[in-house]
């Protein structure tokens, strides 16, 4: 099945590419999302004023997305998770936790942009990239701190006397 890109897919191609995939795909992602359209003759027809109005809305994009990159350098994330021996932390800091304290800071990012290879599962600092843009890529610090557990607090007990 042949279909014209409405929105840039990883690994597939960009915004009016014209490309050729499974039926399947086409049909029960692609096309009920919203982010192609088949590709017949008609359709075709319309590629010429998609391409026009995606370099306009690229452009556009790529500025927001620059200021958004420098605003999003400042900002530094902290995440506290319970932590059992050896550091080891319950759980994790997945790229939904980054996304949903970003929103509650005031920053709009989809959980999709952050590209995280794996959860975070250690305590530590890290950079993650953060992929606003075709070309615009930014990297937000994340720090990951332990609460203290509770048998970890030590209390001194005086004898009565």
């Amino acid at each position: 099945m042949e279909v014209i890109l409405k929105e840039d897919i990883n690994k597939l191609g960009n915004r009016g590419d014209v490309v050729k995939v499974a039926d399947g795909y086409g049909r029960n992602y692609l096309l009920p999302g919203k982010l192609a359209i088949e590709a017949n003759a008609n359709n075709k027809a319309v590629i010429e004023q998609m391409k026009g109005s995606s370099i306009r809305k690229l452009a556009k994009e790529k500025i927001e997305s620059e200021e958004l990159s420098k605003k999003l350098e400042a900002v530094e994330l902290l995440f506290e998770r319970k932590v059992g021996e050896n550091d080891h932390l319950f759980g994790s800091v997945t790229s939904g936790d980054i996304a949903h304290q970003l929103e509650e800071k005031g920053y709009t990012v989809d959980r999709r942009k952050i590209s995280l290879e794996e959860p975070l599962k250690t305590l530590g600092e890290f950079h993650v990239p953060i992929k606003l843009h075709r070309e615009v890529t930014t990297h937000l610090k994340v720090t990951i701190k332990g609460d203290q557990p509770e048998d970890a607090v030590i209390t001194s007990v005086v004898p009565a006397a």
